[in-house]
């Protein structure tokens, strides 16, 4: 949810599920705080409307600015059991946290956060085995398989892709120090 609507409680909410005319008045939904230490809180929706392309969602016993305020921030997710069968080759954002990351066999590190709109494909934010962060793209043409009952995503990644996001060596933040030498300003 990405901000306060109204004055009644109101949060407006970016979409990101490929069934958008799946909300009804009624219906129950979890909202998952940005801190993945908060407990995840069960919602009950009762309206909703269309805005400035967010969905406005009201929730019943969120009835000020305030307590909407305690919501921007977090994500919604419809209970397991209320979930959409999905096609073949298609998975539920939620079910990629937490998986392995392998890239033809050998272990890159695990999923921990899935971020959108940074290009076509959503990227994979991956811990590798030095605590280092790892983002990777989550395109078809980089994808084997995804396995959520064992919790691994197999990849086939292009040869170094991981060593974009490679922190400096200290010879190349000692280059990137130094001023640019025989220009003339």
């Amino acid at each position: 949810m990405v901000k306060t609507q109204g004055r009644r409680g109101e949060v407006a909410a970016e979409i990101l599920s490929d069934v958008p005319d799946r909300f009804a008045v009624g219906m129950k939904l979890l909202a998952l705080p940005r801190d993945s230490n908060a407990d995840r809180r069960e919602l009950e929706l009762q309206e909703f409307w269309p805005h400035k392309g967010l969905l406005v969602l009201k929730f019943a016993g969120v009835d000020s600015i305030s307590e909407a305020e305690t919501l921007v921030g977090s994500e919604l997710q419809v209970p397991h059991g209320q979930r959409s069968k999905l096609q073949a080759g298609w998975n539920y954002v939620s079910d990629l946290v937490g998986c392995s990351v392998l890239d033809q066999g050998r272990e890159i590190g695990r999923v921990e956060e899935v971020q959108f709109g940074a290009g076509e494909a959503p990227l994979l934010i991956v811990r590798d085995a030095g605590g280092r962060l790892v983002e990777i793209p989550f395109a078809e043409a980089y994808l084997d398989s995804v396995d959520v009952e064992r919790k691994q995503v197999r990849m086939k990644l292009p040869e170094g892709l991981l060593e974009v996001n490679a922190p400096l060596t200290a010879e190349e933040k000692q280059a990137q120090a130094q001023p640019a030498r025989g220009k003339k300003r």
